[in-house]
């Protein structure tokens, strides 16, 4: 379920170039916040792929509520008050 929703989310990645130290910025529609940026193409995508599973990770231990991308969902339980 997690590498499902990981590969999913990274299919619909967008990536341009910025005028920075990093010219590659990558970001994935539907996760508010979440970009990376890179050297390179590959290494933006590296980045990327990094900050979606820290940003997953953190968002199930906080309970929070998980965008469905891709048809993939994960619903998280919430914490018993």
């Amino acid at each position: 379920m997690l590498t499902d929703y990981l590969s999913a989310a990274m299919e619909r990645a967008h990536y341009e170039l910025i005028e920075d130290d990093e010219p590659f910025y990558g970001s994935i529609p539907g996760i508010e916040g979440l970009w990376a940026t890179g050297d390179t193409l590959e290494g933006c995508r590296r980045n990327l792929s990094a900050a979606l599973e820290d940003w997953l990770f953190f968002s199930i231990h906080r309970g929070a509520a998980i965008p469905e991308i891709g048809g993939v969902r994960i619903d998280v339980p919430r914490p018993a008050a």
